[in-house]
């Protein structure tokens, strides 16, 4: 609740919303969320329903039937004593009205273990209705991730081309300043080739708004922002992850144990085993105890008094029986317990084929990771060669000592490896949440290693 009133207030006052908010609003109000939470309450009425199999049906029902014919006799079985009451006749004497009230039901006592085995087969369904749900919010954190960071990569690709601009506008004041001093460092062609290079970067502009755009309508859609409702994005700068990977087959094993879908693959299996199970049994019987109660009144007709005497006008009667129910549908029998075994075996090839995908997800995520990390330190470098080069280059274009070309292809290497640097810092944190997606809990890194240090513990894998 007061996670709640905290996303509404920065709803209602616009404030900027950070990653952390923008995955628990996705993890609550994403549509496919709210779909697999529909569909785990199917499975735990499921598992109510089969809970309570054990009581038993019963079956009533209150009529009025008329008109009745006249029946008296001495209420001993004896003759008639009116003439209506005598039958094959068009006499029907006095008509009347019959009342009748009936209710059956059968408690089950004994059912070879049918009924355990559907119980627990309810549980296990509901179990697999929680790991698809957590499956569906795990999703929706990573592509609001995904959406979070493609956001920030474009704010920071606005910023690059932004100083990119500032210096090609320094440049041409630049030229127009030698030109007009009659320089001969200058001509008019390198006037031509600064302002191309300067619409080229007012082009990468609007790319950079569009992709800003998208990734916000992107995350409305996640987190089922209101229309009317301002989402505004708490950006952060794009900084490489610090620390390193643990080896690849470490996560194979967190995911054995953390992964929703193969907990709910498991369970489903579960499942399955105990439908085998009661189509297997169906083949005995069941005992049971069966009880009724019967009132049938007719107001024409004599109530028999002799216990010996059939009376369908009128009845008042009530028991009990240790009873045993069998269908004698072998065929069909047959036919149900050979598609239960079908399905068994064709989900226990889905949790094989589940686990090779589950492997392959790691290891792309790890080695998607692991390139964009190398990607961003080699980038890094190669950001501060391009800045040496750069400041190099126009104090040397300033002093008349250096060519157009020289600058610009100094500028144009150092917005290039920016863009490249901040997309290598995008891609690292992608893998990384690719990663933590295919494990099934976010991943920390672990320490980097330092050459006079003991090895670092292990990475603590952090709870939601």
């Amino acid at each position: 609740m007061p996670l709640l009133l905290i996303l509404i207030s920065a709803t209602s006052w616009g404030s900027p919303l950070s990653l952390p908010v923008l995955v628990e609003r996705a993890r609550q109000n994403d549509h496919r969320v709210k779909e697999a939470q529909a569909q785990l309450r199917w499975f735990r009425a499921k598992a109510d329903e089969a809970r309570w199999a054990w009581f038993p049906r019963i079956d009533s029902y209150i009529g009025v039937a008329g008109p009745t014919p006249e029946a008296r006799n001495n209420g001993l079985g004896g003759p008639p004593t009116s003439p209506g009451t005598l039958m094959y006749d068009l006499d029907f004497g006095k008509p009347g009205a019959m009342f009748r009230a009936e209710a059956n039901a059968v408690l089950p006592i004994y059912t070879f273990g049918k009924l355990d085995a559907l119980e627990l087969a309810g549980k296990k369904a509901v179990e697999a209705g929680e790991g698809l749900s957590n499956a569906a919010k795990d999703e929706a954190e990573y592509q609001v991730k995904q959406a979070y960071w493609g956001y920030c990569l474009a704010q920071a690709g606005k910023s690059v081309i932004a100083e990119t601009l500032s210096r090609l506008e320094e440049s041409s004041k630049i030229l127009e300043r030698l030109r007009s001093e009659g320089s001969g460092q200058v001509t008019q062609m390198d006037v031509y080739k600064v302002d191309f290079y300067r619409r080229q970067a007012e082009v990468q502009v609007a790319t950079a708004e569009a992709g800003t755009n998208f990734a916000l309508a992107a995350i409305r859609l996640l987190i089922a922002a209101a229309p009317e409702e301002e989402v505004v994005i708490d950006v952060v700068p794009l900084e490489a992850p610090i620390g390193r990977l643990l080896p690849v087959e470490a996560y194979f094993e967190l995911a054995r144990s953390n992964r929703p879908e193969l907990a709910a693959i498991e369970a489903g299996i579960a499942a399955r085993e105990q439908e085998v199970i009661i189509r297997e049994r169906m083949y005995l019987p069941d005992f049971g105890i069966a009880g009724f109660a019967r009132w049938v009144w007719t107001t024409n007709a004599t109530r028999q008094r002799s216990p010996f005497a059939y009376d369908p006008y009128n009845d008042l009667s009530a028991g009990l029986a240790l009873v045993m129910r069998y269908q004698f549908d072998f065929p069909q029998k047959g036919i149900v317990l050979e598609q239960a075994r079908a399905e068994l075996e064709k989900m226990q090839h889905q949790r094989d084929l589940l686990a090779g995908a589950v492997r392959l997800q790691i290891e792309k995520g790890w080695n998607d990771a692991n390139a964009a990390m190398v990607k961003g330190e080699k980038q890094t470098a190669a950001e501060k060669s391009a800045k040496r080069w750069a400041t190099a280059a126009f104090t040397a274009f300033d002093l008349g000592t250096g060519d157009t070309r020289e600058l610009v292809d100094a500028f144009v290497a150092l917005a290039s490896a920016s863009a490249q640097r901040y997309q290598a810092f995008h891609d690292a944190q992608l893998g990384l949440g690719g990663l933590s997606r295919a494990v099934g809990h976010r991943v920390e890194l672990a320490p980097p290693v330092s050459p006079t240090s003991s090895p670092p513990p292990s990475p603590a894998l952090m709870p939601r």
